[in-house]
C-alpha cells in the first residue's frame, strides 16, 4: 500500500500482534493463578503478593479503571476512544504519510499499538466473566509489582511496557535524528537594490 513493502507490514503486524498477544497471556496467566486483587488473600488470610525478589520486585494483581499511574479513574470511555484514535492516527502515520520506511519509526509505533491494544482490550471489559461480579469490568488488569526502599510503584503490565519503551524510542530517535534545514531557492532571497 502506496510504496511501503510487505515487509514492513510484517513487522508492524508482528510487533504489535505479538506484544498484543503475550500482554493478554501473561495477564490472562497472573489473574488466573493469583485471582483478582486481594480475592485469595481475603480468602486464605494470606499475602496477596507473590515475591520474586522479597520486598523489591513481585506479582500482584490490581485493577486500574485510569490511565498511567491511575489518573483519571472512571474515566475509561474516554481513554478507550483516546486509545482508538491514537491506533488509527498510528496506522496512518505508518502507512499512509509512510513513516514505515523509518525501521526506528516502524519498530516504536508498532510496540505503542501492541500497547494501546493490550490495554483497549481491558478497558472494552473483553477479559470480564461473570464470576467477576463485584469487580470493575472496564478496568485494565495489572500485575507487575514494584517496591523501592518502602516506595512503591503502581503496578503496570506488559501493555504498558511496552507504551513506555515505544515512547522512550521515539524521543531517542527525535533526538539522534539531525535536523534539516530547508534549502533557500535562489528567487527567495533577497537581491542588492543598494544605487549604483
Amino acid at each position: 500500500m502506496n510504496g511501503i513493502g510487505g515487509g514492513r507490514w510484517l513487522t508492524y503486524f508482528g510487533l504489535a500482534g505479538g506484544g498484543f498477544a503475550l500482554d493478554w497471556w501473561t495477564k490472562e496467566k497472573l489473574f488466573a493463578e493469583l485471582g483478582p486483587p486481594g480475592a485469595f488473600a481475603a480468602a486464605d488470610n494470606i499475602e496477596s503478593i507473590r515475591w520474586i525478589w522479597p520486598g523489591l520486585f513481585g506479582l500482584q494483581t490490581s485493577l486500574n479503571e485510569g490511565a498511567l499511574f491511575g489518573m483519571g479513574q472512571g474515566k475509561v470511555w474516554i481513554f478507550a476512544t483516546l486509545s482508538i484514535a491514537a491506533a488509527a492516527a498510528i496506522f496512518v502515520w505508518l502507512f499512509v504519510r509512510k513513516a514505515a520506511q523509518d525501521r526506528i519509526l516502524l519498530v516504536a509505533l508498532s510496540g505503542i499499538s501492541g500497547g494501546i491494544f493490550g490495554n483497549l482490550y481491558d478497558r472494552l471489559g473483553l477479559w470480564w466473566s461473570p464470576e467477576l461480579v463485584g469487580y470493575p469490568r472496564h478496568a485494565v488488569r495489572d500485575w507487575i509489582l514494584f517496591r523501592f526502599q518502602g516506595w512503591t510503584w503502581p503496578n503496570f503490565n506488559v501493555a504498558d511496557m511496552l507504551l513506555v519503551g515505544g515512547a522512550g524510542l521515539l524521543v531517542l530517535h527525535a533526538w539522534l535524528t539531525p535536523t534539516v534545514e530547508p534549502a533557500k531557492s535562489d528567487a527567495a532571497s533577497p537581491t542588492n537594490t543598494a544605487a549604483p
